[in-house]
């Protein structure tokens, strides 16, 4: 069955996690101790219905003061689908946590409360989206039962977001009004809004097209682990496969490869897995390959085709995320680099802008980048990276910067293509 990972994100109070609430409790996903624990808390703390936002807000400083913090994930199938939800918090302080439960998505949900309207978290967590290469973008418009499911309201915020869209690289927009908290158009159609001739949330989520969203084309695999039998007597004894997961295109025995960075060439002469041998791979599976040839290859290196390689160099440009207050990014900065399975030192040549995420202004006499700052660096590595831009490869074109000194991770980046 096919897997939809998407993110909810939104300012504060917009509803996102009561919405998640309801999509797990109408589509029958939760247990009933689950529900159970929920009802005991609401009534403990007053509230006159069930609050279904406590189902994904986990931490108990979250649960104190009504607000989501940390990324919470949550799984649930119908027949149709299964689904990955990142529940990731609206304060402009947990930018990064956004920007990591965002990073991997299919669809971001963002939510806008029908009596505030669009709001400054709004815009920026719809540019995050975008920036994030999220190919399909869903905006909620919660909370209709305040103002009496009035259609000149959502059709307002509507063409408000849709003009802001358009300054955004956003493919596939839909937009929804809801209400969360009484189940409006989240599972099922509401007969308080019969004006609204499209699908609910959930409907939607089961059909949106996100097939051909995956990258098809450009065969990439990062090496892992090389893989050779202890036993140098039994019947495998001659066996070396390379280990890793497939990051994109698709990989069948008879292709020809080329190893990069050493440049050696092979034929692919079988794909393993734990359940025996299959015709192909594609991401994201994992797999071993065997080659027809004996050639030096180790962690680190990429299995691509001979004649569609990805970007191999030191010098990289790519768009920054900032994620650490203990120190800031500044020019002539030293990190550790791990990009798919390759990690190597790194260098901040130039930061060439900070990028004000708010009214998309590129200031390009910044100096630094602080917490959850997003701006464009330069870098240089002390090994080549073999890597796609982002937005065509999202896999091959994303990696970390990790502080050398507490081996924490400081920077979350996103490739651009060299400059021809």
């Amino acid at each position: 069955m096919e897997l939809l990972r998407f993110a909810t994100a939104g300012s504060v109070d917009d509803g996102k996690s009561t919405l998640i609430g309801r999509l797990l409790y109408d589509s029958k996903a939760i247990f009933e101790d689950q529900l159970e624990a929920v009802e005991r808390t609401s009534r403990s703390r007053g509230d006159e219905y069930t609050d279904l936002a406590l189902l994904t807000d986990g931490l108990r400083a979250e649960r104190e003061q009504g607000i989501t913090i940390d990324v919470a994930y949550r799984y649930f199938a119908t027949p149709k689908r299964k689904f990955i939800i990142a529940d990731t918090p609206g304060h402009i302080q947990y930018t990064r946590n956004m920007v990591t439960g965002a990073s991997t998505a299919d669809l971001a949900l963002i939510l806008v409360d029908a009596r505030k309207g669009l709001l400054e978290q709004s815009r920026r967590h719809a540019f995050l989206s975008s920036l994030l290469g999220i190919p399909h973008l869903v905006l909620c418009v919660n909370k209709m039962d305040l103002v009496d499911y009035d259609e000149s309201v959502f059709e307002r915020i509507k063409s408000e977001f849709r003009d802001f869209a358009m300054k955004l690289d956003v493919h596939d927009l839909t937009f929804i009004p809801i209400s969360a908290l009484h189940g409006d158009n989240v599972v099922n159609r509401s007969a308080a809004m019969p004006w609204y001739e499209g699908a609910s949330l959930l409907h939607h989520l089961e059909e949106v097209h996100i097939a051909s969203d995956r990258n098809l084309i450009d065969a990439r695999f990062p090496v892992q682990y090389v893989i050779r039998p202890q036993d140098q007597t039994g019947p495998f004894h001659d066996y070396r496969g390379y280990a890793g997961t497939v990051a994109s295109g698709v990989l069948k025995p008879g292709d020809e490869i080329v190893v990069l960075p050493s440049g050696f060439e092979s034929t692919i002469a079988s794909i393993d897995t734990y359940d025996g041998p299959v015709d192909e791979a594609f991401a994201p599976m994992s797999v071993t390959l065997t080659l027809t040839d004996d050639i030096d290859v180790s962690r680190g290196d990429m299995i691509c085709r001979r004649h569609n390689r990805p970007h191999m160099g030191q010098d990289i440009d790519a768009t920054m995320c900032w994620m650490t207050e203990q120190t800031s990014l500044r020019p002539g900065g030293r990190y550790v680099l791990k990009h798919t399975t390759r990690t190597v030192k790194a260098i901040v040549k130039e930061l060439q802008y900070r990028l004000d995420i708010n009214t998309l202004h590129r200031d390009e006499t910044a100096t630094e980048l602080g917490l959850n700052e997003i701006g464009r660096i330069s870098l240089r590595t002390q090994l080549p990276l073999f890597y796609d831009e982002y937005r065509r490869n999202r896999a091959t074109g994303s990696f970390v910067l990790i502080d050398e000194a507490t081996n924490n991770t400081v920077a979350a980046g996103m490739m651009l293509s060299p400059p021809s």
